[in-house]
């Protein structure tokens, strides 16, 4: 049986029809076909702009965002596709606090969507810093389908690492 590392808090069922999926050598098929698209933005300068744009638009009483990129660090053994941090800093007699969002490099040939779920996620952490009800709401809110996303983004992360095991096999 395939150990579905990514998505062992779903149910069963799910489970097993990713296993299928896999089984029958589909499931890049079911990827490609439900995501084929792939996004434009590959620099950290279109990454900010694009992180503001959604900031914006769903969050214009939240704190500014000071820097937005890609990072080479984050990876799946830190188990983080993105980070939000807040640096303080004392300057003069002021606390300063910068605002980052790092999202892991891997997602630079990833599907539009499952860049936008990344971005909208470490967004959503500016107003609510637990994942919690409130959380996932305004998650929710800012992209309609965000469950489905993150469980397919999921099923992504599933299918890259079995590409990456030799030979390359679903």
């Amino acid at each position: 049986m395939t150990a579905l590392k990514y998505l062992q808090a779903y149910p069963a069922t799910l489970q097993e029809q990713v296993r299928q999926l896999i089984a029958q050598g589909r499931l890049g098929d079911y990827l490609s076909q439900r995501y084929p698209g792939r996004h434009d933005v590959q620099s950290d300068k279109a990454l900010y702009g694009y992180a503001l744009e959604l900031k914006q638009e769903y969050l214009r009483n939240a704190p500014a965002i000071d820097k937005v990129l890609f990072d080479n660090r984050l990876d799946l053994t830190h188990r983080a596709l993105g980070l939000h941090t807040t640096i303080s800093r004392v300057q003069g007699g002021k606390l300063k606090a910068k605002k980052e969002i790092r999202i892991a490099s891997l997602f630079k040939e990833a599907a539009p969507e499952f860049l936008r779920m990344i971005v909208v996620h470490e967004l959503a952490h500016f107003k609510e810093s637990d994942h919690n009800k409130a959380f996932y709401k305004l998650c929710e809110h800012m992209l309609p389908g965000y469950h489905q996303l993150e469980f397919d983004l999921r099923v992504y992360l599933t299918w890259r690492d079995l590409q990456a095991r030799p030979g390359g096999a679903e």
